[in-house]
């Protein structure tokens, strides 16, 4: 449950606004997930892609527009993987510039993280030493704890007494517009591929390989695991998923490392679609904001951390800019940036 911080509130967004099929949605999401677990035998997250997610809930996109935006980001990742460009854009990335994109995902968690402890002080900063003194507790998970106390807060904070009702419920088949693709890429799906290429492959695959150095994960499998993935989801009810960087470091930073916590969590999903669907929507509106936010910033801490892989003095200005741009703009503009002054510095020193 390591990234149910980002996950909660953004599945919460696609099923209370834009009308999405819980039950699809959970199943789907909880069937990648183990599937994920079974490949790649590490904690690989399945993840809503944020750029799509965001522009999506705030917009109320219809469930039309979210299955055709998952659709065409599956052409676009399966293009980069099967040509080798994703292969090509990892090879000319330096360690600098995922660093960077590491450190301002971190930064701007964390960021997040504060506005939603402001809505309870008390019962965030109670969450955060909760986390901290159970990180590495393999009896009573601390990530496991929060979710637990969670759950009654939400009841005492109104929700339905009725949601503790079980159900079955089957999921749906879905299908989309096909003259929509080519909006939902404008409205967001361009600004999403830079993002999923820097966080969701290029930081992923790095994060794997500081993490487990002898268990690589080529960005090119990465990509193509994306891409398959988001072809296959808009016709069972799925949102655009992606891996990330910051919901590996979640599962690491809370226990996880084998692909065991992907079946674990995934076989959760599917039996929450499958029999508290009606339920799961009304709970993810009333989970204390608090409680998300203690777990965003310990893993916004996690991602931080690994600006100390950076130990050339001439890298930390490509390092800064990658961060500092990203933070006030976007990924796609630190990106860019960073990768500038990195060449441009390598370039004056090698003279």
């Amino acid at each position: 449950m390591g990234d149910f911080g980002t996950l909660i509130p953004l599945m919460a967004g696609y099923i209370i606004v834009c009308g999405l099929n819980p039950a699809s949605l959970l199943v789907t999401v909880g069937l990648i997930s183990i599937i994920t677990g079974f490949v790649f035998k590490l904690p690989v997250p399945i993840e809503p892609m944020k750029v799509l997610a965001v522009v999506a809930i705030a917009q109320a996109w219809t469930p039309s527009m979210v299955y055709a935006s998952g659709f065409a980001m599956g052409v676009v990742w399966i293009v980069l993987s099967l040509t080798g460009l994703i292969g090509r854009i990892a090879h000319y990335t330096p360690k600098p510039v995922v660093r960077g994109i590491q450190v301002a995902l971190g930064v701007m968690l964390a960021m997040q993280a504060f506005n939603l402890l402001s809505s309870w002080w008390l019962l965030g900063s109670l969450a955060v030493v909760i986390a901290l003194l159970l990180k590495n507790n393999r009896y009573v998970p601390g990530i496991l704890l929060l979710i637990i106390m969670g759950i009654p807060i939400a009841f005492y904070q109104g929700l339905p007494d009725q949601t503790a009702v079980i159900s079955f419920t089957m999921p749906k088949i879905t299908v989309f517009d096909p003259g929509e693709l080519w909006t939902v890429m404008l409205l967001a799906g361009f600004a999403q591929i830079p993002l999923t290429a820097t966080n969701a492959v290029l930081s992923t695959s790095s994060l794997i390989s500081s993490y487990w150095p002898g268990h690589r994960v080529e960005p090119r499998k990465l990509s193509l695991s994306i891409g398959l993935t988001n072809l296959s989801l808009p016709f069972l009810g799925g949102m655009p998923i992606c891996h990330g960087a910051g919901g590996l470091a979640a599962k690491y930073y809370f226990g996880a490392r084998t692909g065991g916590a992907n079946i674990a969590i995934g076989t959760v999903e599917i039996l929450c679609g499958l029999f508290l669907a009606s339920q799961v929507a009304l709970i993810f509106a009333y989970f204390p904001e608090a409680i998300i936010g203690a777990m965003l910033i310990l893993i916004g801490l996690e991602l931080i951390k690994f600006v100390r892989d950076v130990n050339r003095n001439w890298e930390i200005a490509p390092l800064a800019i990658t961060i500092l741009l990203s933070v006030i703009f976007n990924m796609a503009v630190g990106f860019l940036a960073g990768l500038i002054t990195y060449y441009l510095l390598l370039k004056i020193i090698n003279k």
